[in-house]
């Protein structure tokens, strides 16, 4: 699955990368959570646009999305048949610029979250399906889901789901959405090729939304998930003991 991810890449670089028309400015994101805007590329009227949607789909039937569950990924596997996606994924494709994602491996009983990333360092598109939701009162909100995959054989270690990912080469199949044949995209929607990524253990910091910053993305060694490990320990109380007097008129602890 991919419930985080980083946009840091300059976004005129991303703009060149993934060829949509606006020029937007926005700032690196280093944890990017369900529910926050996120930038989508789509094509409209025969071209690329860049567009912020909150990330967490929610179908057009949907009545009132405070009872509906939070969908931030849709499996490939059943993306075709399940009734929140069977539409968006012939009619709405889209594609998430990032730079990489986090996922959590549980380890001694804790999770230890990981920053995962194109082996080269390149930038990454997350196949992407998305709906535009109308309100009671007309208002509407524009709303998208991850494609995840069954993990292949290296990054199965860690989790075993992945985000699908498009390559520059094929960015034009996935959005072309002229035609609900889907045929053509089905081999898009796998897991990366054996040695596309790599990975490595990062501060659990990371685990709170409010953390947003570059240190989240360095390294961690095993002394410092060690450290962070004892930091997360409950603290003993401590219970101060009146001293008593004895006859050497030491005090003493009891």
């Amino acid at each position: 699955m991919c419930g985080r991810f980083v946009i840091t890449s300059a976004p005129e670089a991303l703009r060149q990368l993934f060829g949509y028309i606006e020029q937007p400015n926005f700032p690196p994101r280093y944890n990017v959570a369900p529910t926050q805007p996120i930038p989508v590329v789509l094509v409209e009227n025969g071209a690329r646009h860049f567009r912020l949607m909150r990330w967490g789909l929610l179908p057009g039937w949907v009545k009132d999305p405070k009872g509906f569950t939070l969908l931030i990924n849709a499996r490939s596997e059943t993306v075709l048949e399940k009734p929140a996606f069977k539409r968006a994924i012939r009619r709405r494709r889209g594609l998430i610029p990032a730079d990489g994602y986090y996922e959590w491996k549980a380890i001694d009983g804790r999770k230890q979250p990981f920053f995962i990333h194109h082996a080269d360092g390149a930038p990454l598109s997350f196949a992407a399906v998305f709906e535009t939701w109308i309100g009671p009162n007309g208002e509407e909100l524009d709303t998208v889901a991850i494609v995840t995959a069954a993990a292949g054989e290296d990054l199965a270690s860690l989790h075993d789901r992945v985000p699908v990912t498009i390559s520059p080469r094929d960015f034009e199949r996935w959005l072309d959405c002229r035609s609900d044949e889907v045929d053509s995209i089905l081999p898009l929607m796998t897991a990366p090729r054996l040695g596309e990524f790599v990975w490595h253990p990062v501060s659990t910091r990371v685990n709170r939304v409010a953390n947003d910053d570059d240190q989240l993305l360095l390294p961690i060694s095993a002394e410092g998930m060690e450290a962070e490990v004892e930091a997360a320990k409950p603290k003993k109380s401590v219970r101060k003991v009146a001293a008593a007097s004895s006859d050497d008129g030491q005090g003493s602890l009891f």
